[in-house]
């Protein structure tokens, strides 16, 4: 054991000897690689601890080979100052011999480290600084042995726990407030999935039982034999019949039936009801801490003044040209990624033309399936290099608004990443909900890309299969390989750290081989961590209630795969922290932040979207048109007959081949001889304007919109004021807590008067 070099204003009690230190608990730990002793970094490294020591901080240095540890143990009368300033914060749960808690420990020890700066070349030197330029290589805090890091390995962190509630307390004890209070949202948010899924599930077997072979409209596709459809592509595709998409327009009616409108509709009022009894649960978690009143503003201010009691504060700003400047760069990257969007649609329209000049007779025939499910993947892609890109954008933005406290900054960063992710994620899906086969023309009139390529289709069964399709591929490749590569990841990068250790690893230096520093060790191969690991998992999660909340009129199987997803998430998070990744700093917080804005914008969203889906996607607002307008039972009951019969007929109109354009390449392989084809929309036969069905279709699917998101906006409005945010029972607390405190003031007050 080595220990820091004296300087001269250094004074005796701050150097140490092994007797001194062999048993102290250190907070956190700086780690450098070995290197020269004249060297510039080893200059700011000694000048760096040197002015650690000045404020009270005791140092040890163990070389262990290539790397070398140092040792930070702070002194008691920093956590003094601490609990005086803020009446501590912790005292509801310490014993009589800690000044504050372990958590709050590593979090000051944290702010000091990350406030200590030294001089190099005229300007300021912080950790973080100094770290970028290699003159430490990391800085962590450490995992303990103790009971409560134990008791949440064998109770927590295990998959065989899978189905066993969470240590919350514990969690608390151990990672601080925020990290419990994430791991206490997400088991809220899967338990209330439970119930999603299982309506979901009901509204699937609704349509297998009532509508998969039963639907009238698919037993008219399946017997329409003699129903020739107009080509798929311009490039020699020939005319197919209608009974060819038997088996998709049976699948479609699994989940475009009756039941969408309710599911839809539960999953608005599920959204609302799910935030206001997590505003209740948080509300009560966060009394019993005894942080609902926290302050994290006079918190930072009471560790700059222990800091330096000189400190010059930095205030709240704000600079409009800032702001427009921000402002700018958000929306050039949204027009950015939504140009990636459209790029994606061109690829589908390419790929398509690619597929039907295929040899494979196979992807000839199912081209149009084949570019959804491929461009499906490539999204995918897009996703997992533009989430890197986003990050870096989203940092330098909010650096630019030059944010004051640490949570100013997360949620500047927070809300610009969301939106950018969002975007990313959700952009390609707008398009096929809404404009996908809605923006191409017509036979004889198509829109065509660069005047050559013709703008792809919706899929022969309906526009809503290709919503299916597209959000089936992104939730699961996004869940399972991202939970892949989420857990592998860290998983072999600490077995090949383990591995190049004992194969690289020189003997120790004599007296270095103490418990400290073979914990210090041990914690060093861990993972690393970073400020914003937690929100990494918070953003996944967002999204992820995003797609099962947006979209799932079209996909009611979102909360069942989000349920499922979840229920390994819990324990793949718990084996990441306590297993395979260093410990994280604890912070201090009462709520989840800014996430909860978020969640509440994304449920207001989802009632929009699937208004839209309803009315626009599916076939259920003309189904309706025809039953109560169009249909044999329009004018009152026929018995005998379906009310939906003849409904397949009225919702194709007829093209005249002859009017096909020049770069429509037809084959005439399977049918000679056509002269008319039809083709899914509502026009005339005559000169293919809009018929008198397109504007009463049209009518209607914007009264269901706007009546649709009134009712349900409306449930929401009535949901939230049923169930408040805040329990009597917290509030009656805080009552009494204020009474106490007031009480006590009083009694002081009294005796100070006696005297």
């Amino acid at each position: 054991m080595q220990t820091i070099p004296r300087t001269p204003y250094e004074s005796d009690h701050l150097l140490l000897d092994f007797i001194e230190t062999k048993n102290l608990n250190w907070d956190f730990v700086l780690v450098c690689k070995t290197g020269s002793i004249s060297s510039p970094e080893e200059d700011k490294r000694l000048q760096y601890l040197s002015a650690l020591q000045k404020k009270g901080f005791k140092i040890k240095k163990v070389k262990d080979g290539k790397i070398t540890f140092y040792g930070v143990w702070a002194l008691a009368i920093i956590f003094k100052k601490y609990a005086q300033l803020l009446n501590n914060p912790d005292k509801s749960y310490l014993s009589k011999e800690e000044e504050v808690s372990p958590t709050s420990r590593i979090r000051i020890v944290h702010f000091f480290l990350s406030k200590t700066a030294i001089e190099s070349n005229g300007k300021q030197e912080n950790l973080d600084d100094l770290i970028k330029v290699g003159v430490f290589e990391t800085a962590f805090p450490l995992h303990t042995k103790d009971q409560t890091g134990e008791d949440l390995k064998k109770s927590w962190a295990r998959w065989r726990d899978l189905l066993y509630f969470q240590p919350i307390e514990e969690i608390r004890s151990y990672y601080g407030e925020k990290v419990a209070l994430y791991f206490a949202w997400l088991g809220w948010y899967t338990t209330m999935l439970l119930y999603a899924a299982a309506c979901g599930i009901i509204v699937l077997f609704y349509g297998l039982i009532l509508h998969y072979d039963n639907s009238q409209i698919s037993n008219e596709i399946c017997a329409a034999n003699d129903t020739i459809m107009c080509p798929l592509c311009d490039q020699n595709c020939p005319y197919w019949l209608l009974s060819d998409t038997c088996t998709y327009a049976k699948a479609k009616h699994l989940f475009d039936n009756e039941g969408t409108v309710f599911f839809a509709m539960f999953m608005a009022v599920w959204a609302t009801v799910f935030l206001e009894l997590w505003k209740r649960a948080r509300a009560k978690t966060v009394s019993g801490w005894e942080l609902y009143s926290w302050d994290e503003d006079e918190e930072e201010l009471a560790l700059e003044l222990i800091n330096d009691p000189e400190c010059e504060i930095q205030k709240h700003e704000h600079s409009y040209w800032r702001s427009i400047v921000v402002l700018f760069g958000v929306c050039a990257v949204i027009a950015v990624l939504i140009g990636i969007a459209q790029a994606l649609v061109i690829y589908r329209v390419v790929v398509t033309v690619s597929f039907t000049l295929s040899s494979w007779e196979f992807l000839r025939e199912k081209a149009n399936t084949a570019a959804v499910m491929s461009g499906a993947v490539l999204h995918y892609l897009t996703i997992v290099i533009m989430t890197k890109v986003n990050r870096v954008v989203a940092t330098y933005l909010s650096n630019l608004e030059q944010p004051r406290t640490f949570t100013e900054r997360e949620n500047n960063f927070t809300i610009k990443v969301f939106i950018f992710q969002f975007v990313t994620h959700f952009s390609s899906l707008f398009y096929v909900a809404f404009f996908l086969g809605r923006i191409n023309g017509y036979p004889g009139n198509y829109v065509r890309i660069a005047g050559h390529w013709r703008l792809e289709e919706c899929h022969p069964s309906g526009c809503i299969t290709d919503l299916f399709i597209q959000m089936c591929i992104i939730m699961l490749l996004k869940q399972t390989l991202s939970n892949c590569v989420e857990y592998l990841s860290p998983y072999l990068s600490y077995k090949l750290r383990i591995f190049k250790e004992r194969r690289s690893r020189e003997p120790a230096e004599e007296g270095s081989e103490d418990i400290a520093a073979e914990c210090w060790r041990r914690n060093y191969r861990l993972g690393p961590v970073n400020t914003f690991s937690l929100f990494d998992e918070f953003l996944e999660m967002v999204i992820q209630y995003s797609f099962t909340t947006i979209f799932v009129a079209a996909f009611p199987l979102a909360p069942l795969l989000a349920f499922l997803n979840n229920m390994l998430e819990i324990r793949l998070d718990a084996i990441k922290m306590m297993r395979l990744k260093r410990r994280l700093v604890p912070r201090k917080a009462n709520d989840i932040g800014i996430w909860l804005q978020v969640l509440e914008a994304v449920g207001v969203l989802a009632v929009i979207t699937n208004g839209l889906v309803i009315a626009i996607t599916s076939d259920f607002i003309p189904r309706l048109i025809y039953l109560y307008i169009y249909g044999p039972c329009a004018k009152g009951s026929a018995e005998g007959i379906n009310c939906l019969a003849g409904y397949v007929n009225y919702s194709l109109s007829v093209f005249r081949t002859k009017d096909f354009e020049n770069l429509t390449q037809i084959s005439e392989a399977l049918y000679t001889n056509v002269t008319e084809c039809r083709y899914r929309d509502y026009r005339s036969p005559d000169d293919y304007s809009f018929s008198s069905q397109f504007w009463h279709i049209f009518a209607a699917r914007l009264g269901f919109v706007i009546l649709f998101e009134h009712v349900a906006v409306c449930i929401k409005f009535i949901a939230a004021w049923f169930v408040p945010d805040i329990p009597q029972q917290v509030k009656n607390n805080n009552l009494e807590q204020k009474k106490k405190h007031l009480l006590e003031e009083l009694r002081i007050l009294e005796r100070s008067t006696e005297v």
